[in-house]
């Protein structure tokens, strides 16, 4: 989406790439962010009902395509993980950062995936989402009961996240299409003045 507003805007290629790294830096920061802020105010059962790091990852497929998104996706625990580390309190821990690595991925690889379609019509946000959330978190269950005997993390105790995080998917389900669909109209605007 992102890519078909700078492309009618006719943007070189050079400051295209310096937007959408601007674009995924900003994204990225508030992925660190918006945890740090919700464990803060409800603690960390807060982040796994809420699942904060989710909605910029979702929105940054959306908005950038399965490239960029994806960059998005892996980045944004390992930079969390890296930052907290500093400060004595991994988040997330060592332990879950693979596979929440890899579930992030998956999210902004299939919402970028829909990103052309979203460009042509904003309802795709809602699919988008939705079978991120699907796939990301089946994803999430099967990696970590592929790699049972290696790992800490169980299937059961997976499972008992997912169901936990359920709240947060519901809300970023609705959330994040919404706010697509506010930036695909203030991103596509020009092409409307025209």
């Amino acid at each position: 989406m992102f890519e078909q507003a700078l492309s009618m805007r006719q943007v070189a290629a050079e400051k295209k790439i310096a937007y959408k790294t601007l674009v995924s830096a900003g994204l990225i920061a508030l992925a660190v962010a918006l945890p740090q802020i919700v464990h803060l105010i409800l603690g960390a059962p807060g982040g796994v009902k809420w699942l904060p790091m989710y909605l910029p990852v979702l929105i940054g497929g959306c908005l950038l395509g399965a490239e960029w998104g994806l960059a998005v996706g892996v980045l944004s625990p390992l930079v969390s993980f890296l930052l907290t580390s500093a400060l004595g309190n991994p988040m997330p821990a060592a332990a879950r950062l693979p596979f929440m690595m890899a579930e992030l991925a998956v999210f902004a690889l299939v919402t970028g995936l829909f990103s052309k379609l979203i460009a042509k019509n904003a309802l795709w946000a809602f699919s988008a989402v939705w079978a991120a959330q699907l796939a990301g978190r089946a994803a999430f269950l099967g990696i970590v009961a592929l790699a049972a005997g290696h790992t800490e993390l169980t299937a059961a105790a997976v499972w008992g996240q997912i169901q936990t995080g359920f709240p947060g998917l519901g809300v970023q389900a609705v959330l994040v299409p919404l706010i697509v669909i506010g930036l695909r109209a203030l991103l596509l605007k020009d092409r409307a003045d025209d």
